[in-house]
């Protein structure tokens, strides 16, 4: 593992901070390679960006992971019925599959899993077609739909036997029933069946939108299904295709453990969303539920005091605890972001926002921050010159000042006497973080 270190260096330079590269890399070393991500492929993908998923793929085989590749193949067998003269039929969104249906599926599924895998393999990427044996299947409604299958089963030892020389298992969505019916599979649904038999660390979904769009059809940057999931689903903009994604993605986050997470991406963004705070698509997670406190009484001060030391590599006073009256302190269940509010003035002043370094880049801290501004309509706070989480802060502040040591931010402040007194208690408080 250490001699791929410099490579991988290498590689995350161009779209990594410093500070990212070392926290991957720190990631990197304790994770199990040949267990990290399912990445489901849609059809419009193996037709449209085929270059694009073979150089991601190829660049995750050279930093040393293995990922699981799940994909469909809805466009092009939409083209290939219609040449064969072949109405398509949906009951309740699956395709009714009879047996010249089924041909098709079973050709078309066929090669588009060995059109990938030869892609990969021209790229010297080590890869292994797996089109059946995989999912075995029952009937969801042999009336309704006829030949389509729901998984009762995955059977694993060809990916295994893949992963264990390092080689992409490449899975065609096809099952059988136990007595040998091929059937034909959702995708989405095969995907979701394999990573909950696998628990893989990560899944991604590959689209051609690359996440999630809002209202404004921007792409939702994360999702921390535990604060967000239940005014997520209210929102009237949010129309039926979309709502039944999130609502999967949720009852499969449900059944995984607390670190996996669902990216939803486009192929080319593929390394960016895994390996950057940033990221480039949708990031889910289960996330932690956000307690708010009035008091330090019911708060573990040793662990808050360690995550915040954590977070700003110095040492908090001794006496910080005794000598700082919290306004509103907000803390994850598992101590991994929290925010302190203290009231000056008759304003209210955010004196420490901090988030665990295996926190950062998934969603926690911004969920933590929705959480805090939305009882919070007013606030001001400083943060040190060079601070990297200064971005975020001009990015969510109305205002800002500069002198040689802090930035003051505020927003929702009422009139400029208010900026004016914020400002100058950020510059006369004192300081509770040791240099």
């Amino acid at each position: 593992m250490t001699d791929l270190r410099p490579t991988i260096v290498r590689l995350l330079s161009n779209m990594a901070s410093a500070k990212e590269i070392q926290q991957y890399l720190k990631r990197f070393s304790q994770l199990d390679a040949a267990r990290f991500a399912v990445v489901k492929v849609g059809g419009a993908i193996l037709r449209d960006e085929l270059p694009a998923l073979v150089s991601s793929l190829s660049f995750l085989q050279q930093v040393g992971l293995t990922p699981i590749v799940i994909h469909g193949a809805g466009p092009q067998l939409d083209e290939e019925m219609a040449k064969a003269g072949i109405e398509k039929q949906t009951v309740d969104g699956l395709r009714v599959t009879t047996p010249e249906v089924l041909a098709v599926v079973r050709r078309v599924s066929q090669g588009e899993n060995l059109r990938l895998v030869e892609a990969l393999q021209a790229e010297g990427v080590r890869a292994t077609s797996i089109q059946s044996g995989v999912f075995e299947c029952d009937f969801v409604a042999r009336r309704k739909v006829g030949l389509v299958g729901k998984v009762v089963k995955v059977h694993t030892a060809g990916i295994e036997a893949a992963i264990k020389v390092r080689s992409i298992p490449v899975i065609a969505s096809l099952g059988e029933t136990a007595s040998g019916q091929i059937l034909n599979v959702n995708a989405d649904w095969a995907a979701n069946e394999l990573v909950k038999e696998l628990k893989r660390y990560k899944i991604f979904f590959l689209t051609g939108t690359g996440g999630l769009l809002d209202d404004a059809g921007k792409v939702i940057d994360s999702i921390n299904l535990s604060t967000e999931y239940a005014e997520l689903m209210a929102q009237p903009w949010l129309h039926s295709g979309m709502k039944v994604k999130i609502e999967q993605i949720h009852d499969l986050l449900m059944q995984l453990p607390p670190a996996s997470s669902v990216s939803i991406t486009r192929p080319d963004e593929l390394a960016k969303e895994l390996f950057t705070h940033r990221g480039s698509g949708t990031l889910v997670r289960r996330g932690e539920k956000i307690r708010a406190h009035r008091s330090w009484a019911k708060l573990d001060l040793k662990r808050l005091r360690a995550l915040i030391e954590s977070s700003f590599g110095r040492r908090l006073h001794k006496d910080y605890f005794e000598r700082t009256k919290p306004w509103r302190v907000y803390c994850s269940e598992h101590y991994r972001a929290a925010i302190i509010l203290t009231r000056e003035g008759g304003y209210t002043h955010m004196d420490k926002f901090a988030v665990s370094d295996d926190a950062q880049g998934e969603g926690l801290g911004r969920a933590i921050w929705q959480v805090m501004h939305a009882e919070h309509p007013q606030l001001f706070w400083r943060s040190r010159r060079g601070n990297p989480i200064n971005e975020f802060y001009f990015a969510n502040a109305e205002g800002a000042m500069k002198d040689a040591r802090w930035t003051v931010f505020w927003y929702g402040m009422p009139d400029w006497k208010a900026v004016q007194y914020a400002v100058e208690h950020c510059r006369q408080r004192p300081a509770t973080l040791k240099d």
